[in-house]
C-alpha cells in the first residue's frame, strides 16, 4: 500500500513552506477576484436585486419603482464590500479547492484520491444548484411573501410600503443562498461518512425520523422567521437525505462487489498455488 502513496519523506518545515505557497496562492486568488468584484459591486448588486423586482410584478405592484434606501452614510460603501467578498469567494473557489487538494493529495492513497476527486467536483456543482433555486425561486417567494404585508393607504389608513435597507437585503439573500448551498452538501458529506466507514445506509434509513425533526430546526434558525421560507429549505433538505441514503447503498453494493471480486481473485490464486 505505501507504494501508491506519492508523497516522500519530508522535514516539517518542508510541509510548512508549502503550506505557505498553497496559501498564498489561494489568497492571492481571492484577492484579485475581490478587487474585480468590487469594481463591478454595483452591477452586482443589481443583479441580487433581481429577485426583488420579480416579487414585485408577481404582486401585481408594476406600478411602483423599486426601491431600497441607505440610513447610514457608509452602510452601502460596506454593502458592497460585502458584494466583493462574496463574488471573489464564488470566482476564487476553484482555485482555493485545487491548492487544498495538491497539497493533501500526495498523502493520500491512488484509490483515495480517486475517490475524492469526484466529490471535490460535486461540491460546488450542488452548491450553485441550491444557489440557483434560492437565486430564481425562493427570494422572489419571500419577497412577494413580505409585499403582502403592505397596506395601500386610505380613509382610515395609513400607506406601509416595503423599502428595504441595501444592507438587510443583501443579509437575507446571502443567508438564503449560504443556507440552501450548505444544506445541498448533504449527500457528499454522507457519501463520505459512507466511504470512510463511519455510517451505513442502515443507520441513515434508522435515523430518518430525527433527520425531519432537525431540518425543520435547522431551517428555523437559519432562515427568516416567515413560514415559506423554513418551508422551502426544510422540504429540499428532507428530499435530500432521501438522496444520500440512495447514494449511501449504491456505494455499499459497489464496496461489496469489489470485495467479491477481490475475494474470486484470492480463490483463484490460492488454487492455482495448489495446484503448483
Amino acid at each position: 500500500m505505501s507504494g501508491d502513496i506519492d508523497d516522500k519523506p519530508q522535514p516539517l518545515i518542508e510541509h510548512l513552506i508549502e503550506l505557505r505557497q498553497r496559501l498564498l496562492w489561494a489568497v492571492g486568488a481571492f484577492f484579485v477576484a475581490f478587487l474585480v468584484c468590487f469594481y463591478f459591486a454595483k452591477q452586482l448588486f443589481n443583479l441580487l436585486v433581481l429577485p426583488f423586482k420579480w416579487s414585485v410584478e408577481w404582486a401585481g405592484l408594476t406600478h411602483r419603482n423599486v426601491e431600497l434606501i441607505y440610513t447610514a452614510p457608509q452602510e452601502f460603501f460596506f454593502t458592497q464590500i460585502k458584494v466583493a467578498m462574496f463574488g471573489a469567494l464564488v470566482i476564487a473557489f476553484p482555485v482555493i479547492a485545487q491548492q487544498v487538494y495538491k497539497f493533501v493529495a500526495p498523502g493520500l492513497y491512488k484509490n483515495e484520491r480517486a475517490a475524492f476527486l469526484p466529490f471535490l467536483i460535486a461540491s460546488p456543482i450542488l452548491f450553485l444548484i441550491g444557489a440557483g433555486l434560492v437565486y430564481f425561486f425562493f427570494t422572489p417567494m419571500v419577497m412577494w411573501f413580505f409585499l403582502a404585508m403592505e397596506q395601500g393607504g386610505g380613509e382610515g389608513q395609513v400607506s406601509i410600503q416595503l423599502l428595504p435597507k441595501v444592507s438587510e437585503y443583501l443579509s437575507l439573500i446571502m443567508s438564503l443562498i449560504f443556507a440552501f448551498g450548505l444544506v445541498f452538501q448533504l449527500p457528499v458529506v454522507s457519501s463520505l461518512l459512507v466511504r470512510a466507514g463511519f455510517i451505513t445506509s442502515q443507520t441513515l434509513k434508522e435515523k430518518r425520523k430525527y433527520a425531519i425533526v432537525i431540518a425543520f430546526v435547522v431551517a428555523a434558525v437559519l432562515t427568516p422567521p416567515d413560514p415559506v421560507s423554513q418551508i422551502g429549505l426544510a422540504l429540499p433538505a428532507i428530499l435530500l437525505y432521501e438522496i444520500s441514503i440512495y447514494t449511501a447503498r449504491l456505494i455499499e453494493r459497489q464496496r461489496a462487489s469489489v470485495s467479491n471480486a477481490q475475494d474470486a481473485e484470492n480463490e483463484v490464486a490460492a488454487t492455482q498455488g495448489e495446484a503448483d
